[in-house]
C-alpha cells in the first residue's frame, strides 16, 4: 500500500509492466494533494520567471517585471543572473510544503519534486549544478541542505562551486535590506569555472537578492553564463 508523502492517504496505484520493471515512477502524493500545486505557466518574466498573469501591467516593463528592471540598472548587479525560472508560484500550500521540508527536516519531501525538476532542467544546458549553500551553522540547524537534497532527488550530482558565510537568516530581512547586504559567498578553492555555464539550485526565489549574489561572484570568476532553478517564485 503506498501513502501520500503530505496527507498519508492512501493512493490509489495500478499496476503496469511499466512499473514493475521500474520505467514508471511510483508516485509520492496523491491527486488532490497535487492538484495543490500551482504550476507556473504561460507568459513569464525573461529573467526571473515570474508569472505575468498575476502581475499589475504598471509592475511589467516590456518582457520583464519592474523588480528585474530595477536590478538590471544597477551597474552593480546588471548582467549577474541570466535567467532564472521555477516550478510553482509560492501559494499557501506550497509555502506550508518547503516549510515542512525546509525547516521542520522532512528530508523525505525532496522525491515529491524529483520528476517535475528533472524534467524542467532537460530544456537547460550547463556544465555544472550546484546548490545555494549553507553557512556552517544553518546546516547544523537543519540537518542537510534542501538546494542540495532536491538536486540529489532528481537524480542529478551537485557542484560545491560556493561556500557561504553565516548572516541572519534571509527570510527575516526586507528587500532593501536583502538588497544592501555584503557578499555571502566565495568561491570553493581549487575550482576552475572560466567559460563554464553554471545552474544554481535554490528552493525559493523572493527578492532575487540570494541569486544574484551567488550569480555575481560566479561571473567575477569566470562563468559565461549563469541560471537559476528553485522550486517556488
Amino acid at each position: 500500500m503506498i501513502h501520500c508523502l503530505l496527507c498519508h492517504g492512501e493512493i490509489e496505484h495500478k499496476l503496469s509492466w511499466q512499473s514493475l520493471l521500474g520505467k514508471k515512477e511510483i508516485p509520492k502524493i496523491c491527486e488532490e494533494c497535487n492538484e495543490n500545486f500551482a504550476p507556473i505557466t504561460g507568459e513569464v518574466c525573461e529573467i526571473c520567471g515570474r508569472p505575468f498573469a498575476f502581475l499589475e501591467g504598471e509592475f511589467r516593463a516590456g518582457k520583464v517585471c519592474l523588480d528585474c528592471k530595477r536590478w538590471e540598472e544597477d551597474e552593480h548587479w546588471s548582467g549577474c543572473l541570466d535567467q532564472n525560472r521555477s516550478l510553482y508560484r509560492y501559494t499557501d500550500f506550497t509555502k506550508d510544503v518547503i516549510a515542512k521540508f525546509k525547516f521542520r527536516g522532512d528530508y523525505v519531501l525532496a522525491d515529491i519534486f524529483a520528476g517535475n525538476f528533472r524534467q524542467a532542467l532537460r530544456v537547460f544546458q550547463y556544465d555544472y549544478i550546484s546548490p545555494i549553500p549553507l553557512s556552517n551553522e544553518r546546516l547544523y540547524e537543519r540537518g542537510f541542505n534542501q538546494a542540495e537534497a532536491l538536486i540529489k532527488a532528481a537524480g542529478f550530482e551537485p557542484t560545491h562551486l560556493l561556500s557561504r558565510v553565516h548572516t541572519e537568516k534571509q527570510s527575516k530581512k526586507s528587500r532593501s535590506e536583502r538588497i544592501l547586504i555584503e557578499q555571502i559567498f566565495k568561491m570553493a578553492e581549487g575550482m576552475e569555472i572560466g567559460g563554464k555555464i553554471i545552474m544554481i539550485i535554490d528552493d525559493i526565489y523572493t527578492t532575487g537578492s540570494t541569486l544574484r549574489h551567488a550569480a555575481k561572484i560566479l561571473k567575477e570568476n569566470g562563468a559565461a553564463k549563469v541560471y537559476s532553478f528553485t522550486l517556488a517564485r
